[in-house]
């Protein structure tokens, strides 16, 4: 009996030496080059920011941090490649309520489950989105739009190339009354275009993308989506003030794949947080409207996602929008 005690003691600390060795053996994260995957297109506003994060980011942990933009598919292509990646850190994800809160709603089948498939890391921010038309559309008020847009039934259209400008396009167009043509596309750059050419009316866009055009003049914005307005537009009122009910924030976060280790998400969500609270940053953000949200945890992060969730699925029932 002695001897069996003596041996299962002798295994134990065996044991518990060779976990010790195991850890201490590991690297400490990271000590190789991280990757931060956009599902968007490089010169959206999400890739924008990504960029923005990544380098300061990049000085904190030691290590590259790469933007990797994999668009397509409404953000899906993005999602589902991380969502298959390693859960060990070097693949992150900056994505945003497209992936994550209108796509379960607007698609039939996903390629990944914005919330299995996930660990939240931090949220980052919202982004606003304005509702601009080209100059050469004879309005230059958003109740002017709406009369125009009522007194030319089924003859306007709306581009989308994110299911933002989509709920948003949708969620006026049920609001207001509008018989407007929706016109999909798979970036915004693409969507800037067609407007400025005239081949769509109206966009739903964010300012990362949609600055450089509405201060060039070439494209008149009429309203933003949050309902504070923004500073680099003081004289364009929130949509809400003119078409009551409107209720859209397009919001960005950071992810990892589900399974991510709890020392790694706790790692990243205090050097992202540190990130987000330098000057410099937020001074480099708000030049695209960008609001930097508060630090916190990524357990608040989640619960956030989760409610977004909620709420976006709502929105899209109201709106009408069918599945694709």
């Amino acid at each position: 009996m002695h001897r069996f005690q003596a041996w299962r003691a002798f295994l134990c600390a065996t044991a518990t030496l060779l976990a010790a060795m195991t850890l201490s053996a590991q690297p400490a994260y990271p000590n190789a080059p991280v990757t931060l995957v956009v599902p968007f297109a490089a010169g959206s506003g999400t890739d924008a920011v990504a960029r923005a994060v990544a380098q300061k980011l990049t000085e904190r942990l030691n290590q590259p941090v790469i933007v990797d933009n994999r668009p397509g598919a409404s953000a899906q292509m993005g999602a589902s490649y991380v969502a298959k990646a390693r859960p060990d850190g070097y693949t992150l994800f900056m994505t945003t309520n497209t992936s994550h809160s209108a796509n379960p709603s607007l698609f039939r089948q996903l390629p990944y489950d914005p919330i299995k498939d996930f660990t939240p890391v931090a949220g980052v921010g919202e982004l606003p989105f304005a509702l601009v038309v080209p100059d050469s559309l004879p309005v230059r008020t958003l109740p002017e739009f709406l009369a125009y847009a009522r007194a030319h039934p089924g003859s306007l259209s709306y581009a989308t190339p994110n299911s933002t400008s989509l709920v948003a396009s949708e969620t006026l167009k049920r609001l207001a009354g509008l018989d407007v043509m929706g016109v999909p596309y798979k970036a915004s750059p693409q969507a800037m275009t067609d407007l400025l050419g005239g081949q769509v009316q109206m966009y739903v866009v964010d300012l990362g993308s949609g600055m450089r055009m509405i201060r060039a003049g070439r494209v008149r914005a009429l309203g933003l989506t949050t309902a504070q307005g923004s500073a680099l537009l003081p004289d364009v009122p929130p949509i809400a003030q003119t078409v009551k009910g409107f209720d859209l924030t397009s919001w960005n976060g950071i992810f990892g794949p589900a399974g991510l280790p709890p020392a790694v998400v706790q790692r990243l969500n205090h050097e992202i947080n540190a990130v987000l609270a330098d000057r410099d940053l937020q001074e480099k953000l708000s030049v695209i409207g960008f609001q930097v949200w508060p630090p916190a945890g990524p357990e608040a992060f989640g619960r956030y996602v989760n409610s977004q969730l909620t709420h976006w699925t709502a929105l899209i029932r109201q709106a009408g929008i069918q599945p694709e």
